[in-house]
């Protein structure tokens, strides 16, 4: 059958892709790869026993290579083995220390968002940091992408993070990158312009619908 993806449908929406970064991850990987893969969405209020019988603790999203293989979990994981695997186009030809590029943004992102008084937590200034540095790094350095004029892994991981960032910090908090940040603001608008983000992005309003549990709203 080839390769078979199991990632999260939308909440209340269960035939609808979801909105998990790390599933929108892998696809991205799969489609800036040109592979041919069959998508499993699946309903996390309800998992199906199918589901449950490979992946007992509910771990989303999931990769099977072949038939004979068994499903893998986790998405540095599966993004190594998809890499390995399909080496053409590389999404990895970069510096090793562009590897780290925005990583500590999801989780500054995450506290800001669930934070009931980011005033006197700071925050909302932790994530302005790592916004900064990402701006920095995009502004020293030859783009439009983390690494150059070729997208890699970097910016496939990057990304489902700042979609989610703009997206749930806009509605929750009425936030959105300070417009001095021109350079991350200028990253953003070309990672989802790519008709791979295009294809592979949750809907608004099933991003917000996920969070909205979350921050007691």
């Amino acid at each position: 059958m080839g390769i078979e993806v199991c990632v999260k449908a939308a909440s209340g929406a269960p035939d609808v892709l979801g909105d998990c970064p790390f599933g929108q991850r892998i696809l991205l990987t799969l489609e800036e790869k040109k592979l041919p893969y069959k998508t499993h969405l699946i309903d996390v209020s309800l998992k199906p026993d199918w589901f449950l019988a490979i992946s007992p603790k509910g771990k989303l999203p999931l990769v099977k290579f072949d038939e004979d293989e068994n499903w893998v979990a986790d998405s540095d994981l599966i993004v190594g083995i998809i890499e390995e695997k399909y080496p053409e186009p590389s999404l990895v030809t970069f510096p090793p220390e562009f590897a780290s590029v925005g990583s500590k943004i999801i989780g500054a992102f995450v506290m800001f968002l669930t934070s009931k008084d980011h005033a006197n937590d700071g925050s909302d200034m932790a994530l302005l940091d790592e916004l900064e540095a990402l701006d920095h790094h995009l502004k020293t350095h030859v783009g439009p992408f983390v690494a150059g004029d070729k997208v890699t892994v970097v910016d496939l991981s990057l990304a489902p993070k700042l979609y989610h960032l703009e997206t749930t910090l806009g509605h929750f908090k009425d936030w959105c990158v300070p417009e001095s940040l021109t350079n991350v603001r200028d990253y953003m608008k070309v990672l989802f312009s790519l008709e791979s983000f295009e294809k592979t992005k949750a809907a608004k309003e099933y991003l917000i619908a996920s969070w909205a549990p979350k921050l007691d709203v």
